[in-house]
């Protein structure tokens, strides 16, 4: 009986750790923030002239479930990813949308609408999650319009288009949403 018990045990930790089966958010981010990572980090990254900008995210997968939402409430504060918060980097200041943004390191946060997504660019870095999100550390906030997409995406990715008259588009695709923010570079 114990052996038993004990082969279950190690089968559902073997899959929990092998496969990233996460049955559900942590209760207790602490937990999941001292090591138990179900998602990848990926960074996505764009050099034009001398600006160069860096986005280090944790990548969730779909895994069935629908995102935006269900699993992502709509008009909540969400870490724009898994794992740690999101953080962006720009060397030189930019034009993100309309706004201006200054060089420096962001924690990113959305909140999701159906209709479109409020990109927040956030002065606390090192957050786990959006757990301890602070609204007064609020560097800029910003809304973009939202695409559906016809084919779901199953793992979150942030991209940046190849750089075309001083522009570039960073996209964050994830399920069946699509989100386009359009970046300047001020140039030397």
């Amino acid at each position: 009986m114990i052996k038993s018990f004990v082969l279950r045990v190690s089968i559902v930790a073997f899959c929990v750790i092998a496969f990233g089966c996460e049955a559900k958010k942590p209760e207790d981010p602490q937990s999941a923030q001292n090591g138990n990572r179900k998602s990848p980090i990926a960074i996505s990254s764009i050099k034009h002239e001398g600006t160069y900008i860096k986005v280090v995210y944790g990548q969730p997968y779909r895994r069935g479930r629908t995102i935006f939402g269900d699993w992502e409430p709509w008009g909540e504060v969400w870490r724009t990813g898994a794992n740690e918060a999101t953080e962006i980097t720009f060397t030189e200041p930019v034009l993100m949308g309309d706004q201006a943004v200054r060089q420096g390191t962001y924690a990113l946060f959305t909140i999701p609408e159906p209709d479109s997504f409020t990109v927040i660019l956030n002065h606390e870095l090192g957050q786990w999650g959006a757990f301890e999100y602070k609204p007064e550390r609020d560097y800029k906030r910003m809304k973009f319009p939202v695409q559906n997409l016809e084919t779901p995406v199953e793992s979150f990715a942030i991209e940046f288009s190849e750089p075309e008259y001083s522009m570039t588009t960073m996209t964050m695709k994830w399920d069946v949403i699509r989100v386009d923010m359009p970046i300047r570079f001020y140039g030397e």
